[in-house]
């Protein structure tokens, strides 16, 4: 299907083109609408659109650091939750050893992010060993343990009431971004047959975020043999190839990975920072006004972001306008960075998520106050 060439309206001094070659002195902003599909216009300021003096109340910004949460839960049901609305819930679960039981989650899709540990997970379809920087895609009520090496931090991330798929990638066809001959699913191998057994097993199922328990006289992971299109999948981070342009800065939505009904997960990889001297880059600022986002930093430094380590996450609720940092703008703007060695992992949210309580420590109070440039971390 065709788009229609839609009207475009100028004001005033402007760029000719959106993120590249900003007039003198101005800091570009963009309004936008459907999680930078839909209508944008770029408004050029003459000051940071984030240059607040003081922002109090529940909209503004948050920062957590996710490494204090290290107690380690055999339940993962039991993790604290950071963020969440009807449609999405943002868990970080500390894991150690085997689990004692299975787990199901009869609330939706669960996407669980490696962001430390490994080991091996036994479900319905098999055994999947797990590494650090691994997504894996668990189908709705699909029955699963873990044995981790140790300690494991897991990002969780579910779509409640719904399912993840892939995203559409249009004239860059299926095979961009990755190929979708790239995921792992379980296999019924001798690890998988070596845990057949008679031995009590309970499953510990959730619905509507309450906890039934289903107690079975043998182990319910005793399949022989599957066939279908529905299964558990393993993507690596280090597996994507990202979009990219030497020209012209990619929205965040080219790099997503899995598509939920109301809810995006996109992952940012290293890659070779835009080189053409008008180009942004770094993320220009912008208001994306139909969406919340949180962003969860895995490893390296985040190119538009200062104060930030592995292990840590921002949110940033629809309805300001936000983006880089004081000095990771000055650094991107001076090319004195030729690539990016960050890996993040954002989650964006058609509808407002939701705060919870966590233990004092956790949140970072200043982070408000951190495009003043003066800011500390946590």
């Amino acid at each position: 299907m065709k788009n229609r060439i839609p009207p475009v309206w100028v004001e005033g001094t402007t760029s000719r083109q959106a993120h590249c070659d900003l007039p003198a002195g101005t800091y570009e902003r963009e309004i936008g609408r459907e999680g930078f599909f839909g209508p944008a216009s770029q408004i050029h300021h003459t000051h940071p659109p984030t240059g607040w003096t003081s922002f109090d109340g529940p909209t503004q910004p948050r920062a957590y650091d996710l490494t204090r949460l290290n107690t380690p839960l055999d339940n993962p049901w039991h993790a604290p939750m950071i963020l969440s609305n009807g449609a999405a819930q943002i868990r970080m679960w500390m894991a150690n050893g085997s689990m004692n039981s299975l787990a199901s989650n009869a609330d939706g899709d669960q996407v669980l992010f490696v962001h430390e540990g490994a080991g091996h997970l036994y479900c319905d379809y098999g055994h999947l060993e797990f590494s650090c920087g691994d997504y894996l895609l668990i189908p709705r009520s699909t029955m699963w343990r873990l044995e981790c090496d140790g300690m494991a931090a897991i990002l969780m991330i579910e779509a409640t009431g719904g399912a993840f798929g892939l995203p559409n990638k249009g004239p860059v066809g299926q095979h961009a971004i990755f190929d979708p001959a790239i995921l792992d699913h379980p296999r019924i191998d001798e690890a998988f047959q070596a845990q057949y057994g008679e031995q009590e097993t309970v499953v510990s199922i959730k619905r509507q975020n309450t906890l039934t328990t289903a107690t079975y006289p043998f182990n319910p992971l005793d399949a022989v043999g599957w066939h279908g299109d529905l299964s558990v999948q393993r993507l690596n981070w280090r597996d994507i190839r990202p979009l990219m342009s030497a020209r012209y800065h990619v929205a965040p939505s080219a790099h997503t990975t899995w598509l939920g009904d109301r809810l995006v997960i996109c992952t940012f990889c290293p890659r070779p920072i835009e080189s053409d001297p008008g180009a942004l880059k770094l993320p220009y600022y912008h208001s994306n006004n139909d969406y919340d986002e949180f962003i969860f930093y895995h490893q390296g430094q985040f190119f538009s972001r200062d104060h930030m380590k592995p292990g840590m996450c921002t949110y940033h609720p629809a309805g300001f306008p936000h983006g880089p940092h004081p000095e990771a703008y000055r650094t991107a703007m001076a090319y004195s960075r030729k690539e990016t060695d960050e890996v993040a992992v954002m989650v964006d949210t058609r509808d407002p998520l939701q705060i919870h309580e966590l233990d004092e420590g956790i949140e970072w109070r200043g982070y408000v106050d951190s495009w003043k440039g003066d800011a500390t971390s946590v």
